[in-house]
């Protein structure tokens, strides 16, 4: 799918007239809120027993996935689709253990520049807990390049 397809489908995809990419509907993401103004995308994700490793919590790989969901979009979203965020670089915190059940995720716009964009992402738990941040360098990519 190109920048321009994605760009078309980021509000229909919030309003529901369309499906989220296959990526995140495996992680059960759903749109929550977006404040543009803040640079800041709310979502959710369904974490499911399929994610748990053989210590019984959400294996670390699908949480750095989740975190990837919730900073992908947000550039696309405060832009309207006219800038994407092709991730360069993440760095994944793990702080507690999470559950099965609902994740609650966020992305951040920390700075964006004409070739890089800094993001932060947050996940937290159904009561507030912080389980995991990332810190997140990405190229900043137009709808028409």
């Amino acid at each position: 799918m190109s920048a321009t397809e994605t760009s078309l489908n980021f509000s229909d995809i919030v309003e529901g007239r369309a499906l989220p990419p296959p990526s995140a509907r495996l992680l059960g993401w759903r749109f929550v809120s977006l404040d543009a103004e803040a640079g800041v995308l709310s979502c959710a994700f369904e974490a499911t027993e399929a994610f748990l490793n053989p210590v019984g919590v959400i294996q670390g790989g699908i949480l750095a996935a989740m975190l990837d969901e919730a900073t992908g979009p947000v550039a696309a979203a405060v832009s309207g689709g006219a800038v994407f965020a092709r991730t360069l670089e993440t760095k994944v915190s793990y702080l507690r253990a999470a559950r099965p059940g609902v994740i609650l995720g966020e992305g951040r716009i920390l700075r964006q520049g004409r070739e890089i964009l800094f993001l932060e992402g947050r996940l937290t738990d159904a009561e507030g807990r912080l389980l995991a941040v990332a810190s997140v360098t990405a190229q900043v990519v137009t709808a028409a390049g």
